[in-house]
């Protein structure tokens, strides 16, 4: 029975393999999620410069005017490190993100 079960999935699973090679269309659903998720990674992208700028100006009045606490200037240090490796990770994702696309292209 769990041979029977096998060999039609594999059966399915080349007859759509060999249907997308033929034909080369890509079904309108993945077109609309692949041009969604282009759009959500330049959203991002746009976002985050602003706003890792504004973190990191706060981070460097947090030092300026902690008038000697070394708490305020504890945090103000944190959030100027993680604002800017945020920001980093985030280049860094759309970096690879772009290289594996021109690869598959």
């Amino acid at each position: 029975m769990k041979k029977i079960i096998f060999t039609t999935l594999l059966f399915i699973c080349l007859i759509l393999t060999f249907c997308n090679i033929s034909f080369g269309a890509t079904p309108k659903l993945i077109t609309k999620l692949n041009d969604a998720f282009e759009d959500i990674e330049g959203w991002i992208i746009k976002i985050s410069t602003p706003a890792a700028a504004v973190a990191v100006c706060t981070g460097a009045l947090m030092r300026k005017f902690s008038f000697g606490d070394e708490e305020k200037i504890r945090i103000g240090k944190k959030l100027i490190n993680g604002s800017l490796f945020s920001y980093g990770f985030i280049l860094a994702i759309d970096l690879i993100l772009s290289a594996i696309e021109s690869l598959i292209t």
